[in-house]
């Protein structure tokens, strides 16, 4: 039988022009008619539109996702842990009193990254946060024994002997009070026993920018405490700002470098770093 590669054939295809998945091609020669089912490439609804056959098995390369990054910690979760890596840095410290060079440094650097971490602060928007009584618990000044100046702070004078004790800041953020409250014991001459009093340095405060604060000196008001307790407060007269030391001139400036509602960071005129912590 001759093949039909050498046989004049007549092609047909069924059951219509138009190329479907299955076509029957018919071939004719001399000695038989021969019937061959063509199977075409498949065709996609999408590729009817754009003419783009498609193979019978379609080859899709898989390739895994890669795993997701680990979930970074949350910022109040990282603010937590800065804090108390602050607050572990100037405990022992005696509010910096005890400080040495490396104490300065490492209380210095837990208080950058904290910084760094609550990002600028805005007073605009968090002067609330400002309000109450805060309790001093460590300041770079303290370890050079330095106090007051143009610093908000307490000049302790030296007149007598004095050992100081706790220091807060009372801040009211309606009336601009801005009262620094120093616990000391006065020095007195043997057999007297020590004084113990309350100073208390007010001022008036005005926010300036975002977070800078300058206070103004009003007034010294001293309370004596413990079995003093009795006697009324006495108001120490002001000295005339034309008499004023520049060591102290009565108002000063700092800004607030970190806060929320229990711990707050605050850097001087001569970057002199303060902690406190709500009381």
């Amino acid at each position: 039988m001759a093949s039909l590669s050498l046989l004049p054939t007549f092609l047909s295809l069924s059951p219509s022009p138009s190329l479907s998945p299955s076509s029957s091609v018919t071939c004719f020669s001399p000695s038989r008619i021969h019937t061959v089912t063509v199977h075409s490439p498949r065709w996609s609804r999408s590729a009817k539109r754009s003419l783009v056959p498609r193979s019978t098995l379609d080859e899709v390369s898989v390739i895994d996702p890669p795993p997701p990054p680990p979930p970074s910690e949350p910022k109040s979760e990282l603010n937590e842990s800065l804090k108390l890596k602050l607050l572990s840095a100037v405990s022992g410290l005696n509010r910096g009193l005890a400080a040495d060079e490396d104490d300065l440094r490492k209380a210095d650097a837990a208080a950058k990254e904290l910084e760094d971490a609550g990002g600028l602060v805005d007073l605009s928007v968090d002067l609330d946060k400002l309000q109450g009584r805060w309790k001093l618990i460590y300041s770079s000044a303290f370890s050079s024994r330095t106090l007051g100046g143009s610093r908000p702070g307490l000049p302790t004078g030296r007149l007598l002997p004095v050992t100081l004790g706790q220091v807060f800041q009372r801040i009211d953020i309606l009336s601009k009070d801005f009262d620094n409250i120093a616990e000391l014991e006065l020095g007195a001459p043997w057999p007297l026993p020590p004084v113990e009093v309350t100073a208390t340095l007010a001022h008036k405060f005005e926010v300036i920018g975002s977070a800078k604060i300058k206070i103004t000196f009003e007034k010294t008001t001293v309370k004596t405490t413990g079995n003093l307790s009795q006697l009324p407060p006495l108001e120490l007269p002001r000295i005339p700002d034309a008499l004023r030391p520049p060591s102290n001139p009565g108002s000063g400036e700092f800004e607030v470098t970190y806060l929320d509602t229990d711990i707050r960071v605050t850097r001087g005129d001569r970057d002199e770093l303060r902690v406190f912590v709500i009381s």
